[in-house]
């Protein structure tokens, strides 16, 4: 988790959210990923797909649509399956690593 918080507070001008709130933030990732996360695949060094229950549908978007808000490098989509959902995250080439660490949040997927 501190990898990731290293690596969002090296691109300030990226990152609006206000570092007394990054921590909160990132512990909302680490729930959701932790707890939930079926796979997790990366498909490029840009991107990464993770596949979630189905009832983690409107925690994910809501957490999406939050980070993207302040923090412009995230692409996030997510797409609802039969009982699952896949939520597709892409970052630019300079941020990679901060999807790795992001990723890494879900640690090994079922």
């Amino acid at each position: 988790m501190t990898d990731f918080l290293e690596l969002i507070e090296q691109a300030p001008e990226a990152c609006t959210l206000p570092t007394v709130d990054r921590p909160l933030r990132v512990s909302e990732f680490a729930e959701l990923f932790a707890t939930a996360t079926e796979t997790v695949i990366r498909s490029s060094p840009t991107r990464a797909v993770v596949t979630l229950p189905l009832e983690s549908l409107a925690t994910a978007r809501d957490l999406a649509a939050r980070e993207t808000a302040c923090c412009s490098f995230f692409t996030f989509t997510t797409a609802p399956l039969e009982d699952s959902i896949v939520m597709t995250i892409d970052v630019p080439e300079q941020y990679a690593d901060v999807l790795s660490a992001l990723t890494s949040l879900a640690g090994p997927a079922r």
